[in-house]
């Protein structure tokens, strides 16, 4: 079905109608600005929507292209890379981190494994040395710095948040593995988004005009209130604070957000500046729900990001975000604080501002919506979440999967 008029634009197949309407009411009545919505159902786009201003001040639409910085749903990004370099035999998440990173195992880290450094529980959240815009472009530098790093805490005992950290940890594990010594940036480029012919980066590459990108809005000072909790909005004002070292300082988001081009150009910040559609988004992560032949990945891989999340000796509560949130291979995994999926097999990345994008083998759903409007909840976005609820409730709907993974 296609549709035209007014603030949506774009198709959903038959049945899948109630998330249009969500995405509509979003814009009527959940105070989006500009945005898009894509889901896979058993491999086949079911939801491709986009409406309402790419940016506010000038009001210019949001076009079947535009691209929008996802923040920390990067986050899953990057772990479909380790996923690949994992079905290719060059990584085993259950390996210690200095095996393939011999530099690293020193100040502590000498024992801790992939798997705990991608579940967030190295307590290597934030960095001492100082890290600008300067060191995170350049790569060998910047393993320096964090092979010097020492943990917070003893690793695998605790879990805090690795903000922006994890990715560029992610970065030097993956051009260790990697036999061509790849930037993740570039390996995401060569090996996920061009076969699936998509366009998507981490990374923004220069040649990118404007006039493709949205602009962030960014929340009320209320509403960042209202979303933190003013205990966690309070911390995150301290810069001494495990959240604020996390996310704000040193180098903090803001190294790859630049006024004058909207978004930083050629520099790679694996947990934050993924920058593209909601379309390519949902692909990759219906391909990883769907068995992932058009990426060579192994079943093996996809049962072990589908298993539940295995906590650190005290627990899931994060030491950064101040809640129970579970974390497994570089994807979050649903938890009470933060459900999405319909069971325990999702495994996805919600990124700041409410972009969010998972995978649930389950169900065979890929799912992604991105916006231009920033909200600040911190347990789901309103608007993510009605289009979630939408997309369900029309499965549920629909035929039931055959034990071949069609619809019956």
């Amino acid at each position: 079905m296609r549709f035209g008029s007014g603030e949506v634009r774009g198709d959903v197949s038959p049945g899948f109608e109630p998330v249009r309407a969500a995405f509509a009411d979003n814009i009527l009545r959940r105070g989006e600005l500009g945005g898009a919505c894509c889901a896979y159902y058993n491999g086949r786009k079911v939801v491709d929507t986009w409406g309402g201003a790419r940016n506010r001040e000038t009001r210019e639409p949001w076009e079947p292209y535009t691209m929008v910085v996802i923040h920390s749903a990067t986050k899953g990004l990057a772990a479909m890379t380790l996923a690949v370099a994992h079905s290719r035999g060059w990584l085993d998440y259950d390996e210690r981190v200095s095996a393939y990173w011999p530099e690293f195992a020193q100040c502590g880290k000498e024992r801790i494994t992939v798997r705990q450094l991608l579940a967030h529980q190295a307590g290597l959240f934030a960095f001492d040395e100082r890290v600008d815009g300067a060191t995170v472009a350049d790569l060998d530098l910047l393993a320096t710095v964090m092979a010097r790093q020492a943990p917070r805490w003893e690793p695998g005992t605790r879990q805090a948040y690795h903000a922006l950290t994890l990715g560029f940890y992610e970065g030097e594990l993956l051009r260790r593995v990697d036999p061509r010594r790849r930037s993740l940036g570039r390996f995401f480029q060569e090996e996920i988004a061009a076969p699936l012919g998509e366009e998507m980066h981490i990374g923004l590459p220069a040649a990118i005009p404007n006039a493709r990108l949205a602009k962030l809005a960014p929340p009320s000072v209320l509403e960042v209130m209202r979303g933190f909790g003013p205990r966690l909005a309070l911390e995150a004002l301290n810069p001494k604070s495990n959240i604020s070292r996390a996310l704000r300082v040193n180098p903090g988001s803001g190294v790859y957000l630049d006024r004058q081009r909207i978004y930083t150009r050629e520099i790679e910040v694996p947990s934050g500046n993924g920058v593209g559609t909601a379309r390519a988004i949902a692909h990759a992560y219906g391909v990883f729900a769907n068995g992932g032949k058009e990426l060579g990945l192994r079943q093996e891989t996809l049962d072990l990001l589908a298993a539940p999340a295995i906590p650190p000796t005290r627990g899931f509560h994060d030491e950064c975000l101040k809640d129970e949130v579970r974390f497994s291979l570089g994807f979050m995994k649903p938890s009470p604080a933060f459900p999405f999926g319909s069971g325990d097999t999702a495994f996805g990345a919600p990124g700041a501002g409410g972009a969010m994008g998972f995978a649930e083998p389950a169900t065979g759903v890929g799912y992604a919506y991105v916006t231009s409007q920033m909200g600040a909840r911190l347990t789901g976005d309103p608007r993510d979440i009605a289009l979630r609820d939408a997309l369900y409730a029309a499965i549920r709907r629909l035929p039931q999967r055959s034990s071949s993974g069609q619809a019956a």
